[in-house]
């Protein structure tokens, strides 16, 4: 129920040196220093086969894991910091799903 709740969000995203493996298998890094910018209004497409980490960068942006080394950030603001809560309000999101 802690954090900070911005004033105006332009939707700058920033994946800042991020290392990530998920708990239940620590040894296999999903991401190793990943680095990505998403400027706002900009349109991306994040592809690649199974298990290369596309849904792990979503879930880290919804704060469902905390990477184990670097940052996300919105607008400059370290996602950690910010209300969870209000931060998953924020945001909209389509999984990846065979069937919709």
């Amino acid at each position: 129920k802690k954090g900070e709740k911005l004033s105006k969000i332009d939707g700058n995203v920033e994946f800042r040196n991020i290392s990530f493996s998920y708990p239940s298998r620590p040894e296999v890094l999903v991401l190793n220093n990943l680095n990505l910018n998403i400027k706002a209004g900009e349109s991306i497409a994040i592809v690649g086969c199974s298990g290369s980490g596309k849904s792990s960068l979503i879930q880290l942006l919804q704060r469902f894991y905390d990477p184990q080394l670097g940052q996300v950030c919105l607008d400059g603001h370290d996602i950690k910091d910010l209300k969870l809560n209000w931060l998953r309000r924020q945001l909209g999101v389509v999984n990846q799903e065979p069937i919709l």
